[in-house]
C-alpha cells in the first residue's frame, strides 16, 4: 500500500498536492519530517538505526520521521515517537525548538523538519523500541553525544547543537 505525503511551498504552506512517500521532488517542492530530543532527567533518548535501512545503517540519531498527508508535524511527532520508542507524550512538555529547510534537486529530496524538545518522564522499562526501524536505544548526555558524533557520527548532531544553543 502506498504511503502519501503532503507537499509544501517554499515558505512551508501545504499547496493542497499529495504525492507518493517515495516521489522525487522538484524546484519549490517539500515534505515535512519531524525530530524529538526527548530529555528526561538530564539526558535524551537516543536511538540506533537498524543495519538494513538504505540510508544512515547503523547510525545513531534522535527519534522522528516522515509526516503522513493529513498530518500536523504535531501528530506526527506523537505517532513517530511512540511508534519507535512506545512512549506516549501527549502530557509531556513538548517545544518546537528549530526548524529547517533542505533542498536536493538533483535527487529530489526537498524537505523541512521541525525539531521538538520534549520533556518526559518516563522510566527505562516503558521504552518499547521498534525492532524493524531501531537496532538499539539509550540515554545519553550532551557531551556522550558528542563523543558518539566524534566516533562514530550521529545524523543531525549539529543540528540538534545549533538547536540547542540559539
Amino acid at each position: 500500500m502506498a504511503e502519501y505525503i503532503d507537499i509544501y511551498n517554499d515558505q512551508k504552506e501545504l499547496t493542497g498536492e499529495k504525492l507518493e512517500r517515495k516521489t522525487k521532488l522538484k524546484e519549490g517542492q517539500y515534505m515535512l519530517y519531524v525530530l524529538a530530543l526527548i530529555e528526561n532527567k538530564g539526558k535524551y533518548l537516543i536511538t540506533r538505526r537498524t543495519l538494513d535501512k538504505k540510508w544512515a545503517a547503523g547510525q545513531w540519531e534522535i527519534p522522528g520521521g516522515g509526516v503522513s498527508a493529513g498530518e500536523t508535524s504535531m501528530q506526527a511527532l506523537h505517532r513517530e515517537v511512540f511508534e519507535e520508542t512506545g512512549l506516549d507524550i501527549s502530557l509531556s512538555q513538548k517545544e518546537l525548538i528549530y526548524s529547517y529547510k533542505n533542498i536536493d534537486l538533483k535527487r529530489g529530496d526537498n524537505y523541512f523538519v521541525d525539531m521538538y524538545l520534549i520533556h518526559a518522564k518516563f522510566d527505562i522499562e516503558d521504552v518499547h523500541i521498534q525492532e524493524d526501524e531501531v537496532l538499539e536505544w539509550k540515554m545519553a548526555s550532551l557531551e556522550e553525544i558528542g563523543e558518539l558524533e566524534k566516533s562514530d557520527g550521529f545524523l543531525h548532531y549539529a543540528r540538534i547543537m545549533q538547536a540547542l544553543h540559539q
